[in-house]
């Protein structure tokens, strides 16, 4: 029996289906497999799915029409779409991308409408547009349930926004044990600003971008070594803060979900023994120097030479972990085959504007090169 979630009466459970990397078949999202994948979830006592406009260029939105609105009733699921910077340039385009959005779902409401990966860097466009104004608009209209923000950037920003914007009734963050305490993530600081603020935190990238579960061999022993498997490790300590009314997790096949679901009905708080694993984990992982690539893919919309960016870093990761010479052959016979190698980078820094991770982009192609297209 999945608990009842205590910030929104019409959330079941604390696990989120998030529908940024649903299953492909091919070029195209896998819609058989996908409507599994839902049946699954709604069985199991969960009904929440996050998308956005941008998500697996635009397939996202109607797979989640054909598989969820078309095939449940719309007061049994709870449904988060996003307003992103890149498909609005002012205040007059909004308006008509929000039903456009409704019309990609197939629905007259969503419960939840974000603004997405709000910065220093897009923060002044969404005010100058009337982006806020217009979210408000909306949720007085009923074509939105409840009104946030995702986010990606620093503590003392986000508490900008949410002194500026007291509407925002939730903020989605990037949260996991491995950015808690870094620097260019901040996510613990700035889940500690929504905690003053009130405001319920959405979690997203819990096992970041799925490297907390294909973990480097001595940080999979570590976190074997607390009795759990990596995924519950890293969902269960994400679920475990006071405050987070949902994890999302991307989960791509039947088994992922089965699993989730099964420790996700009712989440235990972490044990001492699975708290002082993850310190292990962290320290096993750090060692191992991989990159912080969680493929988001937000780098390659705007890139001028069509660099597979995030392939190429799981590539050089995949070096790492097992010196592997397969790294070397999909890097140069798979991902830069269609597009730009390493080397063609030109270095105009879009990538690294477009990153939520803070990576630097430019200096880490710069290595890649260096490593799989030496003579």
């Amino acid at each position: 029996m999945t608990e009842k979630n205590p910030y929104f009466e019409n959330i079941r459970g604390r696990l989120g289906l998030g529908c940024m990397r649903l299953p492909k078949a091919g070029e195209d999202v896998d819609g058989p497999l996908v409507e599994k994948l839902v049946d699954q979830f709604m069985q199991a006592g969960f009904n929440y799915f996050d998308t956005a406009h941008g998500y697996l260029d635009g397939q996202s939105e109607t797979a989640l029409r054909s598989a969820l609105v078309r095939r449940y009733p719309r007061d049994s699921f709870v449904l988060t779409d996003k307003l992103s910077t890149a498909f609005f340039e002012k205040r007059e385009d909004i308006l008509p991308l929000f039903e456009s959005q409704l019309a990609a779902c197939g629905t007259d409401h969503f419960d939840f409408y974000l603004m997405h990966a709000q910065s220093s860097k897009t923060y002044d466009k969404f005010c100058a547009c009337g982006a806020y104004e217009i979210a408000a608009q909306l949720k007085a209209e009923g074509k939105t349930r409840h009104v946030g923000i995702s986010f990606h950037d620093t503590a003392p920003f986000l508490e900008r926004i949410l002194n500026e914007q007291p509407a925002v009734e939730v903020v989605q963050l990037q949260f996991n044990y491995m950015d808690s305490e870094d620097p260019a993530i901040q996510s613990l600081a700035c889940y500690e600003v929504c905690r003053r603020y009130g405001k319920p935190v959405i979690v997203m990238e819990p096992a970041k971008g799925g490297s907390l579960v294909k973990l480097p061999e001595k940080a999979l022993e570590a976190a074997r070594s607390a009795g759990c498997g990596p995924a519950e490790l890293a969902l269960r300590y994400a679920a475990g803060f006071e405050g987070v009314m949902m994890v999302l997790s991307g989960m791509n096949d039947e088994a992922m979900l089965a699993e989730n679901a099964a420790f996700m009905a009712e989440p235990k708080p972490l044990t001492a023994e699975e708290l002082a694993a993850i310190g292990r984990v962290r320290e096993a992982f750090r060692a191992v120097g991989l990159i912080g690539c969680t493929g988001c893919r937000y780098c390659t919309a705007g890139c001028p030479m069509s660099i597979p960016i995030p392939d190429i870093f799981s590539c050089v990761n995949a070096w790492r972990q097992h010196k592997d010479w397969s790294a070397a052959y999909y890097y140069n016979n798979v991902y830069t085959m269609t597009g730009g190698k390493a080397s063609s980078c030109v270095g105009c820094g879009q990538c690294e504007d477009a990153c939520p991770q803070h990576l630097p982009v430019r200096q880490l192609l710069a290595g890649a090169a260096a490593e799989f297209e030496k003579k």
